[in-house]
């Protein structure tokens, strides 16, 4: 019966750096959640926004996390994790808070989205704000997903 000593323990995988970060789950959902985020930026600031409470929310939350997400996918793509565990609990922590606020805005979109229905301009901004609604679930949907893999790696 062999020994199990500290030679033989298991060790970590190596956090990816450069392009290898498009191939490596939970990491290649990075992109995916900043391209989605925009979207529904983009969607929300082309209606007229008539409910600033409740699509200002949504908006906060889109641009902030588009913008700390690329900052994260340049750190990852510059190698400036540099292999430390550091990193993999600040990122779970991240898309976990993350995808938290983002499910709260996607349900405000949907709320906003059924107020549209009736409204001026009803048609346009309805299918605007459908469109904001479903790519808001969309991406807090990535999220979660990327905060649960990060966490079961």
């Amino acid at each position: 019966m062999a020994s199990v000593g500290p030679s033989t323990a298991s060790t970590q995988p190596a956090l990816p750096s450069g392009p290898a970060v498009f191939k490596t789950i939970p990491y290649a959902f990075i992109l995916p959640e900043i391209i989605c985020g925009t979207w529904v930026w983009i969607f929300v600031a082309a209606t007229s926004v008539s409910l600033p409470l409740l699509q200002g929310w949504v908006m906060y939350v889109s641009l902030t996390s588009c913008l700390i997400s690329l900052l994260l996918l340049l750190s990852y793509l510059l190698g400036f994790h540099k292999n430390s565990e550091n990193w993999k609990v600040l990122d779970s922590l991240y898309h976990g808070a993350t995808a938290i606020l983002y499910l709260s805005a996607a349900v405000l979109q949907a709320n906003a989205t059924i107020t549209s229905e009736f409204g001026p301009n009803s048609p346009l901004y309805y299918q605007l704000n459908c469109v904001a609604s479903f790519f808001a679930f969309l991406t807090a949907f990535l999220y979660i997903l990327h905060a649960f893999s990060i966490y079961y790696q």
